[in-house]
């Protein structure tokens, strides 16, 4: 059964049980998935850029979006317009086998890994998860890296309420910390 059938027929009924929700547009669910690789090294080293690229697009199915500098920061050596990142917005099925991959293979890789913090939400339901390395994702080849980089997932939810946002995640299998 996929991420998305579960939800549908599972976490649904418990969350409409659990929030007293009258209809069941009131249930939240997941919006998008937006990944985030900030690259400081693409100042002096544009080659960063392509391979963080590479790699993004290998772990999501989905070509990345190069960010620039919005303004220009003298103390970093930084014009505006500079390429200093990549992102991807997954949403719909996507998002769905991204985030089942993220919760069941990758998070579970990493060293030392107890759960993920349950204090990352926005106020709105929305949760945010900082990766160190992107090696935990099994289709990047550990030979094949040059540099460990590190991205930001955050994981944006319909629900209203941080509790709301954390029971939906809790429901589709995320790992927080007791």
């Amino acid at each position: 059964m996929s991420l998305k059938e579960y939800y549908d027929s599972q976490v649904v009924t418990q969350l409409r049980e659990t929030f007293e929700y009258r209809n069941i547009h009131q249930v939240p669910r997941l919006d998008k998935i937006v990944i985030n690789m900030g690259l400081g090294e693409a100042i002096q080293n544009i080659k960063v850029l392509d391979s963080a690229q590479a790699e993004l697009k290998t772990i999501t199915g989905q070509a990345p979006v190069v960010t620039r500098a919005k303004k220009s920061v003298a103390a970093f050596k930084v014009r505006e317009g500079m390429p200093i990142g990549c992102m991807v917005t997954l949403r719909r099925k996507r998002m769905y086998d991204f985030y089942e991959k993220l919760v069941n293979v990758a998070l579970p890789r990493v060293r030392d890994f107890r759960g993920v913090s349950g204090k990352a939400f926005d106020g709105f339901g929305n949760y945010t998860l900082g990766v160190k390395e992107q090696i935990i994702f099994p289709e990047i080849e550990y030979d094949q890296v040059d540099s460990v980089k590190g991205m930001n997932i955050t994981i944006v939810t319909t629900a209203g309420s941080n509790p709301e946002g954390k029971e939906l995640l809790r429901l589709l299998g995320m790992p927080f910390r007791n």
